[in-house]
């Protein structure tokens, strides 16, 4: 069993404060999901999470099973067992796929695979995801439509098997197909103990995957926790009502760090 423990934490990106004091908690068998309007932190946390160099750790402390995480290098994060499916995966143009998702195994093993284990761990996760074979063998997510980068990034979660998973909008840009085969898939994980931190604006597919507990972050801030009821009033009239029925104030000091948008959510955001 894994728990990552977040405590008071506070994090900048070029010297302004995105997440201010933000505490948090997941361990295995559990599903956090982190809900908030767009820019107000949450990839943010995440990215700080795994160790993105663009976030810097000004206060708090993270810890997994114990371990101090803010010591650790990204890819020592990961061989502790955490994982992150990212919004917007990057193109890596002379980087075959197989030979990535083959490294990337082999890093939390004493042993490497032989070449047989590997294809036929791969063969099983093409399949289940319904993943072309062929699409192993590209450079990574190079030319990739938005869903099979998403795709891409799941079968990765289940090669790596990771304790913790980190899931930042793994829905956006699935059609209704793929978004249930995601679903189903985090799903099956879940039943075999792995924790998830999953970010999404769509009540879809947390109707899926069935949230243990959900999280509101509003300006760098966690202002509220609580059961699945929570995505439904957000999902029927976005996040006024945190203003209205609970006095939570729905101001955004922080700038926006993305430009993109992912366009309009199936959960409606109301901030001023």
């Amino acid at each position: 069993m894994a728990q990552l423990e977040i405590n008071n934490l506070w994090v900048q990106v070029e010297g302004i404060d995105i997440l201010k004091g933000v505490t948090l908690s997941v361990a295995s068998g559990e599903t956090l999901a982190l809900l908030g309007p767009n820019g107000h932190g949450k990839s943010t946390l995440l990215g700080a999470i795994m160790g993105h160099p663009r976030y810097t750790v000004t206060k708090g402390t993270m810890t997994i099973d114990g371990q101090d995480v803010l010591t650790l290098r990204p890819d020592e994060r990961a061989r502790a067992g955490l994982f992150l499916g990212m919004q917007n995966p990057s193109e890596v143009p002379g980087v075959v796929n197989s030979d990535f998702l083959k490294a990337a195994m082999n890093t939390r093993r004493e042993k490497p695979l032989a070449m047989f284990q590997f294809y036929k761990a791969l063969d099983q996760a093409t399949k289940q995801m319904k993943i072309p074979l062929e699409m192993v063998h590209r450079p990574l997510n190079e030319g990739f439509s938005g869903g099979e980068k998403k795709r891409n990034e799941i079968l990765q979660l289940l090669l790596l098997e990771p304790k913790l998973a980190l899931l930042d909008e793994i829905d956006s840009g699935l059609d209704i197909d793929a978004l249930t085969m995601v679903g189903q898939t985090i799903a099956a994980l879940q039943q075999k103990g792995v924790g998830f931190l999953i970010i999404s604006h769509y009540a879809r597919l947390y109707d899926l995957v069935t949230p243990t507990r959900v999280a509101v972050m509003i300006d760098g801030r966690v202002v509220l926790e609580g059961d699945t009821s929570i995505i439904k009033k957000i999902d029927r009239g976005g996040y006024e009502w945190l203003r209205q029925e609970l006095g939570i104030s729905l101001e955004k000091t922080i700038p926006t760090m993305n430009t993109t948008s992912i366009g309009v959510c199936a959960t409606k955001e109301k901030t001023r």
